[in-house]
């Protein structure tokens, strides 16, 4: 989904997104990352979401079996939790209000049928010193019935392609989420993706900022 159909599918203003993506530079460290690497920053929320409503559940840890993340997978993963401003802003609002009945839509669900949701804001940090690792876990599944990411932003960024790949592992496509705002949604039964390391184009510290909502039927 290009940036411009969505922004006018949400509808957010500048002024909305500059406060939006103004808040990843408070992710804190993820501390959890089996490869030792210190180059990821998360916040993450809990959300039960229905067609028309959602609400935000208790904070809780992220979880995920080996079978999906083989390197930090069986690990209950405390993250700081997102900002209540983010939580509650208009960008996200809009995400549920229009992408959740479109899931229902798509698995023929009852309109009211609720799903866990999880929302992660991510920033991946690559320098000279330590590469940067979208997916560290490599081409993978969530575990989930549906994924949406969106760039946030990618600063002094080279590399951090998306590829795509059905089940067995065939490839099937790579591209690259390069302006903020594109965004691409995934049938998480069906596809598996990953994004390549990301190197600073200069020399300079660079980092990439991503959006990652999750849907499963609760």
């Amino acid at each position: 989904m290009p940036a411009p159909e969505a922004r006018d599918l949400l509808g957010w203003s500048q002024s909305e997104w500059v406060l939006f993506a103004g808040s990843w530079d408070r992710l804190g460290p993820d501390r959890y990352m089996a490869d030792g690497g210190r180059y990821r920053r998360r916040r993450h929320a809990t959300f039960e979401a229905s067609a028309g409503a959602f609400h935000r559940k208790p904070h809780q840890p992220h979880f995920q079996s080996r079978d999906y993340n083989p390197l930090n997978g069986d690990v209950q993963r405390w993250f700081d939790p997102i900002e209540p401003e983010v939580a509650d802003s208009p960008i996200l609002r809009a995400i549920f209000r229009h992408f959740t009945p479109l899931f229902d839509a798509l698995d023929q669900r009852d309109a009211g049928a609720p799903w866990h949701s999880e929302v992660h804001q991510f920033r991946i940090e690559t320098s000279p010193a330590q590469i940067g690792r979208p997916t560290p876990e490599g081409l993978h599944r969530d575990g989930v019935d549906w994924v949406l990411v969106m760039l946030i932003a990618r600063e002094n960024v080279a590399e951090g392609v998306t590829e795509i790949g059905a089940d067995d592992g065939t490839p099937l496509g790579r591209f690259t989420l390069g302006t903020p705002g594109e965004a691409v949604v995934l049938d998480d039964r069906r596809i598996r993706h990953g994004v390549t390391p990301i190197v600073t184009r200069d020399g300079t510290p660079a980092h990439r900022d991503a959006l990652v909502v999750t849907w499963r039927a609760d």
